[in-house]
């Protein structure tokens, strides 16, 4: 047993030794190793330095806006060569262009005194062709006759859970009652198209009625 403590004593001294000696030789291992990141910068020199000290000083915030530093010689000698060159040619007087002429169909400009106290506008007179442009008719879309009242409800029915109001209009037609189902009016062709296209793709027959108006 005491042979036994003693090699157990004597190991462990050993192995603390050992373990010193190791982590002492890795110390000076990485004081002698250039420490990345760091070692391999360049050192800046105390030239570099007051050079860089000299610019920050004299530097001007305002510098790119004004353009390029003008030196004082380069500014007296241009001064100079303004002074001996000869003088610019005159520019060429424009000429007056004509006036053009009003136009008739725009309406004429309100002066503010004249609304203030209530005094009628003048507006300009509508010329011959807008008064053509207008459209002389009215356009319905028809989307069935029938000769029962009956069935003219039913398909009104139909259209109004379709979202489209329809009315039920009597006409007498060669001699017998015929009922229509239109929907309508419609102030342009074109809103009148898109309401036939519209039953056409909910496989409803219907076409499309001018009337004009009275």
């Amino acid at each position: 047993m005491t042979s036994q403590r003693g090699g157990f004593v004597m190991g462990l001294v050993v192995g603390l030794l050992v373990g010193l000696a190791l982590a002492l030789g890795v110390a000076l291992y990485i004081t002698k190793a250039p420490v990345p990141f760091v070692n391999k910068v360049p050192q800046r020199t105390a030239e570099q330095d007051t050079a860089e000290a000299e610019r920050n000083r004299n530097w001007d915030p305002n510098a790119p806006l004004g353009g390029k530093p003008v030196k004082p010689g380069t500014a007296a000698s241009a001064a100079v060569a303004g002074a001996s060159a000869p003088a610019a040619p005159a520019a060429p007087v424009a000429t007056a262009q004509p006036t053009p002429a009003p136009d008739a169909t725009k309406p004429p400009a309100r002066d503010p005194a004249a609304l203030l106290s209530g005094a009628p506008v003048p507006t300009a007179p509508v010329p011959p062709t807008a008064k053509a442009a207008v459209d002389a008719f009215v356009y319905f879309v028809q989307a069935g006759a029938f000769t029962r009242n009956e069935d003219a409800e039913q398909q009104r029915a139909k259209l109004a859970m379709m979202g489209a109001l329809a009315k039920v209009s009597e006409r007498d037609q060669a001699g017998r009652v015929v009922y229509r189902v239109r929907l309508g009016p419609y102030p342009t062709r074109v809103e009148a198209d898109s309401q036939l296209t519209r039953l056409q793709e909910q496989n409803i027959e219907a076409q499309f009625v001018r009337v004009e108006k009275p």
